[in-house]
């Protein structure tokens, strides 16, 4: 055989293997083994062949045939199946797929920010008996990768798969939509899926579609800015190039020689600073920059020759952790819990060296409080809060403004591109939505945002009235002892309007939060209240579902009388203290704490300065002390009668 002859023998090999390739039948990523497809309604299985290819589906021993289409894609519609399985399905072109391990139950679409994100495993130890429990096989989660595209909608995933909720299986599953899904299990027993397409950190506007953007013209624009290539290169090339890069290392806890890690350094000049506690309110003032923690931890002899953890709590914004000269942590942002495990062969006898090395660059660095800091084993424990030695490391100057790169993730269309609109072929019972932290900057425009983001979806999966469930942001931040404006609590009442959309349940959660972190750890009483909109709204069970929501106000000479839907029992406080967190303002909005009485299903909200109030808020700021409640144990939510 001749070269050239080779290699014409060679390219007819590839010619023919691509035409076998085209032939192929294939499947979307979510339609794979282990899939839960929806219950008690026709379904829609598709995928992509060759132009003109029989395909045919073979399931309970039935046979269903279609053809492809010219541009090779085709549908199969299944009757109606009753919840159950496993069974096995066959997809049969040129090639033949097998399906292994299908079940037909409740599938519902789980997407948001990072508190829906949360998984088992970052909760872990507030969860540890629910993970060692963990035994659903019938519970399954398709987590979908993250990915984006500006450009258009994609018609697939670029990966993911079903995974049961068994055993240490269940630590990837999103927290939220487990403890959902596990209460829906207990009483229907039947399967649920749950496709968890979430991502930290994102506005609604990036889950949203351009057809479901439309009315929102700026938005509009950027879309069509963003998908010019060389626009979004041009902006990301002038950001990187103005971007701070340090020449050389500065810090001079790494400089030293020895380190300030490092066992044999001696340290000279070193300071007391309490852990926890943020080092600008222990006398570093506006300090940004590098600052180091150093404390010797009597270790003793039944803690060692073991794997050990420690527990940092939360800090702003990095660190790294060494023991004894040894790294065993690092965070390179503020919102993780710090949970570093200690290899075994690190802890010693006596004396251990503990440094933390913590960097900021803006706001308030150090160790937040009210979280855990602790070292412990299986049966011992040992309290890292208290007194430590700092020393600075770095100081960063003041840095001139960045321009501002494209954070792809944030785009409008951008994460619903390429991690929603794969899926909207398939059909599902429901929607849980999980976000709006990254919109409380803009609270106002949300009233419009998620209205728009629910017809939206239901439009795409031409599921026209599917239930969509959606928590409340809860509490967050520090107290406030005065009435105040709030993003946060506009963005909660933004959500609280939504409620108009029909079909539609708000979860509250405002006595959920945590006021130093925007992660809380309870995610079952999230889950569970979600699952309890669910019974109503999508199983039709006459039950109470929601806490009190305001439903108007009349004025009655120098009181205000709110009346409430989801009453339920009757109103209460949970605490038996009197009803706090109500202000009353007149015309001119100068809001000052009321005085509040419930009266049968209602609250008076009056104040004796004021002979004309107009607005009456509850709840109003970005943690409040809430305590109205319905007998059935839901809170009330926040709200204004401002209109």
């Amino acid at each position: 055989m001749t070269t050239m002859s080779r290699s014409a023998y060679l390219a007819l090999i590839i010619l023919l293997h691509s035409f076998v390739l085209i032939g192929q039948v294939k499947l979307p990523r979510i339609i794979s083994d282990g899939a839960i497809l929806q219950r008690d309604t026709e379904l829609k299985i598709w995928g992509w062949a060759s132009a003109g290819e029989t395909v045919e589906l073979t399931l309970h021993k039935k046979k269903f045939k279609t053809q492809a289409d010219a541009s090779g894609h085709w549908t199969i519609k299944l009757p109606k199946q009753p919840a159950g399985g496993p069974v096995e399905m066959t997809i049969k072109g040129k090639n033949q797929i097998t399906l292994k391990n299908i079940m037909f139950g409740d599938v519902w679409f789980c997407s948001g920010q990072s508190n829906m994100v949360h998984q088992m495993n970052i909760h872990d130890v507030t969860y540890a008996k629910d993970i060692a429990e963990a035994n659903y096989p019938e519970i399954r989660q398709f987590l979908v990768p993250t990915r984006t595209n500006l450009q258009s909608a994609e018609a697939d995933l670029q990966g993911g798969s079903w995974q049961e909720a068994i055993g240490e299986n269940v630590r990837p599953f999103s927290a939220v939509a487990y403890f959902f899904a596990k209460k829906l299990h207990e009483k229907y027993h039947v399967p649920i899926g749950l496709i968890n397409a979430s991502v930290g950190g994102t506005p609604i506007e990036a889950w949203t579609s351009e057809e479901g953007l439309k009315d929102f013209t700026e938005v509009i624009k950027t879309i069509q800015q963003n998908k010019d290539t060389a626009f979004v290169n041009a902006v990301d090339r002038t950001a990187a190039a103005a971007a701070y890069k340090p020449k050389q290392e500065t810090d001079l806890g790494l400089l030293a020689n020895p380190k300030w890690y490092e066992v044999t350094y001696q340290p000279k000049g070193w300071r007391s600073i309490n852990i926890p506690g943020y080092w600008e309110d222990q006398g570093l003032k506006d300090l940004n920059g590098v600052v180091w923690y150093r404390k010797e931890i009597d270790v003793p002899v039944a803690m060692t020759g073991k794997i050990a953890k420690v527990f940092l709590g939360r800090i702003v914004d990095a660190d790294v952790l060494y023991i004894n000269g040894k790294q065993v942590g690092n965070t390179t942002y503020q919102y993780p819990q710090r949970r570093y495990s200690v290899p075994a062969d690190v802890l010693k006898p006596g004396k251990n060296i503990f440094v933390i090395k913590v960097t900021n660059q803006a706001g308030k660095g150090g160790f937040v409080p009210d979280k855990s800091y602790y070292l412990f084993t299986d049966k011992d424990t040992i309290d890292l809060k208290g007194y430590w030695q700092y020393k600075v490391g770095d100081v960063f100057a003041p840095r001139p403004p960045v321009p501002p790169s494209i954070a792809l993730q944030n785009q409008p269309t951008a994460l619903y591109n390429a991690m929603v609109a794969p899926l909207t072929q398939y059909t599902i019972k429901g929607i849980l939505w999980y976000q709006g932290e990254s919109n409380a900057g803009r609270p106002e425009e949300y009233a419009r945002l998620l209205p728009a983001l629910i017809t939206d979806w239901r439009n795409k999966w031409k599921q026209p009235n599917t239930p969509f469930i959606y928590a409340q942001l809860p509490g967050f931040m520090e107290y406030n002892y005065l009435p105040s404006e709030s993003n946060w609590a506009k963005l909660r009442e933004s959500q609280r309007k939504a409620l108009s959309v029909p079909n539609t349940a708000m979860t509250v959660n405002i006595d959920l939060g945590e006021w130093n972190d925007i992660h809380p750890d309870n995610k079952k009483d999230v889950g569970e209240r979600m699952a309890l909109a669910a019974l109503k709204i999508a199983y039709q069970e006459n039950i109470v579902y929601s806490g009190p929501i305001y439903k108007e106000a009349t004025n009655e000479g120098n009181q205000i009388t709110i009346s409430f839907n989801h009453t339920g029992s009757g109103l209460i406080t949970n605490d038996g203290e009197t009803l706090r967190e109500f202000a009353i303002a007149g015309a001119d909005k100068k809001f000052v704490w009321a005085n509040a009485k419930i009266e049968g299903d209602k609250v008076i909200v009056w104040h004796d300065t004021i002979s004309n109030p107009v607005y009456v808020r509850y709840a109003w700021a970005d943690n409040p002390d809430v305590n109205l409640y319905n007998k059935e144990g839901l809170p009330a939510s926040p709200f204004s009668t401002e209109k």
